[in-house]
């Protein structure tokens, strides 16, 4: 493995750990999204591929938004710093 591929792999993020908590798909994310977003951007940061400021900041929202989507109520919304560990 490169250098580079270190750098830009950081392993399964906390954010796989709650989707799966809560029996959600990538799709979930995807339609509960309120600015563009596709599976395979879920996709990588589910298995901690760098995604920018931006990137992360949509999912955070879209997982919030997919939760309340479900009808489950959050105690607090999950922010960047709780579901990335880069």
């Amino acid at each position: 493995m490169s250098q580079d591929e270190t750098e830009r792999n950081m392993g399964v993020q906390p954010l796989d750990g709650i989707m799966a908590g809560h029996e959600l798909g990538n799709h979930d994310l995807v339609a509960a999204s309120t600015e563009p977003m596709t599976h395979k951007a879920v996709q990588r940061a589910r298995k901690g591929r760098r995604l920018t400021k931006h990137m992360k900041q949509r999912m955070a929202d879209a997982l919030n938004r997919a939760v309340k989507l479900q009808g489950k109520e959050i105690e607090h919304a999950w922010g960047v710093k709780d579901l990335f560990t880069y």
